[in-house]
């Protein structure tokens, strides 16, 4: 079970992506007695986990009025889509500076077991259906259509290979960066081949699986079609339409159907809906498909998603090598370009598309590259210049990750709130605050909403953080 506690030094804190050990830029030296050292947080790397996890509160709660910012219906990249690998590649640096030195190898393979058993644990209580927040009023799941993946889930399974492989390599590396440009590279040789492998196991699935034609029941009660089983037509190889990948006939054969994530974002694609991109009723011509679930963390995909975790434990591998500001940024700027070229144009050659569901090569490429530079702005701005006042709220956010990620992504604290209701379950405090405070004033609900859940969320849970970061308190995994 994950606890909140009290961390007086704040140094032995761990979390990881959204519960790491916090990144330390310096540690005692080797050899010397147990005597503890005064350490110092990389405050980039928390700016940056808060961010992310205020991307994901701004996306899921407002990306219904505002569809441009949600996750694309397929093919494509929009804001929402930056967010899980965003979270992958702050796992894969936090790893590597977790790990700078393993006294026990024993011991630490322990911790990374159990780190990824809570993970998963978590993952499945959140998202696995126990939990309707914040607007159904219920709670509980039916075993036969329990979500068995989900977010956490999938941090989980980067986590638990990436850290191994940095375990267990660790006896096969020098002791320090021998001279040459790639020397870095070098020095991690395994871990690139291991990327190599993830990569070829996920293409090779990809596009040489036969996905046949294949039946499905419409679970949905609100549907017309409730009750009726559809049959999609596929019997193809190597496709990457919505309904004949490969990726959802694994999840099909391994997980079943019924517990896949049931309202996938391809319900708002021009083929289902005259609303698209926003959500609405379903054409009179859609296609069986658009009646199915489809799980977007699902096992292939997940698969291809260790690529965005290795990419990040190679940019923290150089903040603990490379000492000097101007080296470090160099090691990650180039690299994070040239990823963000090779996606960009893998997908308008029609190469491989971007595609988050799927999690295709170009989307780890441009996702990654994204990343790579957008933590090098933090760093130059915060670590550099000095300026780390301008985004305390974002740093409060990330040192207490998992706490947010719980309470307002996912929707608890608001579940909670919504279950004090005066005579009608819509008479409730949150509703109150976005109707008479937000969208009225600004007489527009698209408008309302967005500033809602920038102040009265994603600021509120800055602030919280905040407060508990002044009394020393964190949950960690």
């Amino acid at each position: 079970m994950a606890d909140i506690k009290e961390d007086k030094g704040h140094a032995q804190q761990q979390h990881l992506g959204l519960a790491v050990e916090p990144p330390k830029m310096e540690e005692k030296e080797e050899g010397r007695e147990q005597k503890k050292t005064q350490t110092k947080r990389v405050a980039s790397l928390d700016i940056f986990r808060g961010l992310t996890v205020a991307l994901m509160i701004l996306v899921d709660d407002a990306g219904g009025e505002w569809p441009m910012i949600g996750h694309a219906p397929w093919n494509g990249c929009n804001l929402a889509d930056f967010v899980m690998p965003f979270f992958l590649f702050i796992v894969g640096m936090a790893i590597a500076l977790a790990f700078k030195r393993i006294p026990d190898r024993l011991k630490a393979i322990s911790k990374v077991i159990l780190r990824t058993l809570k993970l998963l644990f978590w993952g499945l209580l959140l998202q696995g259906g126990f939990s309707h927040a914040p607007d159904k009023l219920t709670y509980g799941v039916d075993m036969k259509m329990i979500r068995w993946c989900g977010i956490l889930q999938r941090i989980a399974l980067a986590y638990f290979v990436v850290a191994l492989i940095e375990i267990l390599t660790r006896n096969t590396q020098a002791k320090s960066l021998s001279p040459g440009r790639f020397s870095i590279f070098k020095l991690y040789f395994w871990h690139w081949v291991m990327g190599a492998c993830v990569l070829i196991v996920y293409l090779a699935t990809l596009y040489g699986t036969h996905v046949p034609d294949w039946q499905f029941t419409v679970q949905n009660s609100d549907s017309a079609e409730f009750g009726k089983k559809l049959t999609v037509a596929c019997n193809v190889r190597g496709k990457l339409d919505p309904p004949c990948n490969a990726v959802g006939y694994v999840d099909r054969e391994v997980l079943g159907i019924n517990h896949m994530y049931p309202h996938p974002a391809w319900k708002r694609s021009k083929a289902c809906t005259k609303n698209s991109p926003h959500e609405g009723p379903f054409r009179s011509d859609a296609p069986p498909w658009c009646y199915a679930s489809f799980e977007p963390e699902g096992l292939l995909s997940s698969v291809s998603a260790i690529l965005s975790t290795i990419i990040g434990v190679h940019f923290g591998h150089v903040l603990v090598h490379m000492k000097d500001h101007s080296t470090r940024l160099r090691h990650w700027v180039v690299p994070g370009l040239a990823l963000l070229i090779l996606g960009i144009i893998l997908h308008f050659t029609d190469a491989i598309p971007l595609n988050k569901q799927l999690y295709t090569f170009s989307y780890v490429c441009v996702t990654s590259g994204a990343a790579a530079l957008v933590f090098s702005v933090f760093y130059i701005l915060v670590d550099v210049l000095n300026l780390r006042y301008m985004f305390l709220p974002l740093e409060w956010i990330g040192m207490n990750a998992m706490l947010v990620y719980v309470m307002a992504a996912e929707g608890i604290f608001a579940g909670f709130i919504n279950g004090w209701y005066y005579d009608n379950p819509h008479n409730t405090l949150i509703y109150w605050i976005q109707k008479h405070i937000f969208i009225n004033v600004w007489h527009s609900r698209k408008v309302g909403i967005l500033l809602y859940v920038i102040f009265a969320e994603i600021l509120f849970w800055g602030i919280v953080a905040g407060l508990l970061h002044r009394f020393g308190i964190y949950w960690k995994l």
